[in-house]
């Protein structure tokens, strides 16, 4: 369980997913605006979605975490109007999120 305290951004265009560390935190600082050992969660999707990685800053080292869903699909939230390239969720946001949306039949066998 996250604290309410720890701001969680996705990012809402499609990253690549071969990036790392470095250049995902590159991502968060020149796309995102965002200071990448800031203290919050970086939420990025692949451009297929079916592949996610959060990026976070812990006190002397980045961790990553990548997951990949099989016979479901990452949702990534809509942006509003005027609003940047990231959206600010909560934690029960992000575990919905990483739990993903079972994908139709027809949409497995065209993602595959």
């Amino acid at each position: 369980m996250l604290p309410p305290s720890v701001r969680i951004l996705v990012c809402t265009e499609p990253q690549d997913m071969r990036r790392s560390f470095d250049k995902l935190a590159l991502v968060t600082r020149e796309l995102l605006g965002e200071d990448p050992q800031g203290g919050a969660l970086y939420v990025f999707v692949g451009k297929r979605p079916t592949r996610v990685k959060v990026l976070w800053w812990d006190q002397n080292g980045y961790c990553l975490l990548y997951k990949r869903l099989h016979r479901a699909l990452f949702v990534v939230p809509k942006r509003g109007e005027g609003q940047g390239p990231a959206v600010q969720i909560d934690g029960a946001a992000l575990a919905q999120l990483l739990a993903g949306v079972e994908r139709e039949e027809k949409q497995r066998r065209r993602l595959n």
